[in-house]
Order: structure tokens, then sequence, then C-alpha cells
């Protein structure tokens, strides 16, 4: 149900997420061992919520970034609650003997985005595209930037995703939970996160900016208040609205607090029909496991730092 709340498109849902021009499903049936509910968004601003429930013989398959071994579930959960790189684990407990005893008591901490990733960016003439100015506040020190322009960081590619510029770039590898440093392609947008904690070797590559990542800090977010004119975020639109211009689109994506990153069709856009079009967007960020299966004698949760002090200690 959190899971379709969040979707942009998603109303209701099996878990298959679904969506229907009026809100409402085409057809109700009886069906044996199914659940259907209806996404919590007229009813709830929270886009962090506590997610307290933990799973028995429940298995979190994939996304695993550190292991460690703890005595109970409790203590995974902990672990995973401390770790801000953590979304959600999977404790295989005492009397797991699957592979005989040697994995007894193994805490997998897994990673999931915490932060807006666009599915695609691209070229498009016509077309003006940015971000949400609503940030999170932070009781870091904010750092300064580390980037290399016409540098590239070859090899060593833990993930490769859309990004709209370095300063975006740079801010996924800092969220991401093993990313050691970047290398952005300004000519096809792609995001380059790399891991390698030994040797950081690069070579000069025009189009190419690499950086690092920000830790314990805060990284400078004046980068969100950059517009890309002839540059397309498609994809993952909640709704759109006619504007007269890009920063009145801007500024309803900022008021409206599911908007993570909008698209405005300008007046030179090359389909009329499209024109002052302000499309507002959103991707799921909360935490989503790729695979939930079951599993005797494991237990499977989430983190708790979006709970309060009494559900966390």
């Amino acid at each position: 149900m959190y899971l379709v709340t969040f979707h942009y498109h998603c109303r209701n849902f099996f878990c298959y997420i679904k969506a229907s021009p009026n809100g409402q499903p085409t057809v109700q049936a009886p069906l044996q061992g199914v659940t259907s509910g209806f996404s919590l968004k007229p009813c709830s601003q929270d886009l962090e919520p506590c997610l307290s429930t933990v799973y028995q013989n429940v298995d979190f398959t994939g996304a695993d970034y550190r292991a460690l071994f703890t005595a109970d579930y409790e203590e995974c959960q902990r672990a995973c609650t401390q770790d801000t790189a953590c979304q959600f684990f999977t404790l295989l407990d005492k009397a797991f003997t699957s592979f005989g005893n040697r994995y007894r008591f193994k805490c997998n901490l897994k990673f999931s985005w915490p932060v807006p990733r666009i599915p695609v960016v691209e070229k498009k003439t016509g077309v003006t595209s940015g971000f949400s100015q609503i940030t999170q506040i932070s009781q870091q020190s904010v750092c300064q930037s580390k980037l290399f322009p016409n540098t590239d960081i070859p090899g060593n590619n833990v993930e490769v995703i859309p990004a709209a510029s370095p300063e975006h770039c740079q801010a996924l590898c800092s969220a991401h939970s093993v990313c050691s440093y970047f290398s952005f392609n300004s000519n096809n947008f792609n995001c380059n996160l790399k891991k390698n904690n030994e040797e950081l070797v690069t070579e000069a590559k025009d189009g190419i900016t690499s950086g690092l990542p920000a830790r314990f800090c805060q990284l400078d977010n004046t980068w969100l208040q950059v517009v890309y004119e002839n540059v397309d975020f498609p994809t993952s639109d909640i709704r759109f609205e006619l504007m007269d211009d890009a920063d009145t689109c801007q500024r309803t994506c900022t008021q409206d607090a599911f908007c993570q990153f909008y698209t405005y069709a300008n007046d030179n856009f090359n389909d009329p029909i499209y024109r002052r079009r302000c499309y507002l967007k959103r991707t799921i960020t909360m935490p989503a496991p790729p695979n939930v299966a079951r599993l005797a004698n494991v237990v499977s949760g989430f983190q708790l730092r979006n709970c309060n002090s009494e559900t966390t200690v």
C-alpha cells in the first residue's frame, strides 16, 4: 500500500501497481489469497513512513551491500537503522540450516535508493526541465564539491544511471551504499557510479566530469536551482497542468509535496498540442526490496530512522 501511494500513477493495487483515469477499478471479483486496496494519497502527506513491522519467514532477496553477525533480528534492525545506507535487512536466524550451520545469525544489510532517480534524461528542443526546490534540512556542515572537469576515471562501474549534471551525479554517488567516485558523460547524461577503494586512476577526456562523493557532510544543493533548457525528463508523470512559463512550473512542483522534478513544454515545442504543459513527476524513494520470497527461519524488516525515538531504541 505504501508503494502504491508513492508511485506516480498508481491508485489501486494487487501489488501489481495499477492506475485508472477515475481512480476506481473497472472490475472487482473475489479471489482467494489476494488482497487489494487503494492509494493513501488523499489521506496522508507523510512521505517517509515508519515501517516498523518485521516479517517472519520472509526473505528480502538481493540488494545486499554488507553483512555482519548479530544475536537476533532486533540487533540486525538496529545495525540497519544506524547505517544510513541501509534501507532494509534479512537475518538468517539460529534455526537456519539450509546450508549447514555456517550462515546462522547472519545479518544482511540491503540498499535501495533513498533519493529520486530520473529514469531517462535526453536532449529535446523546446522543453525545460528541473527539480523541486524543497530540500531536506541537515545539521551537517555544507561541504564543497570536488569535481574534475574533462577527466575520466575508467572502469570499476557498479551502476550506470541517468543524471542531469555532474552535480546531480555527485549527489547520486553520495547517496549510494558503495560508490567510491563517479564519472559523468555530458553527451549522453550517463552517471557512472564506481567502486574501488584501493586506487583512483584518472585520464583526460573531453565531455567527462569526474568527482568524489560527500562523506559526513551536506552537499551544496544549489544545483537543484538550475533549469535545463532543451533537456527532457520523460516518464514518471504525476499529472500535467497548463501554465504560462517554466518558472511557474517549477514553483508548482515545489509547492506539490509529491513532485520531485518536472518538464515544461515551451511555446516553441514542435507539437502545438503539448505546448504550455507542465508535467509534474515523481519516482519511488521509500525502501523497496527488489524481491520478496518465503524462506523458513529468516526475518526481514526495514530501518527505523523514520520512526519515533521510542521505536528506534
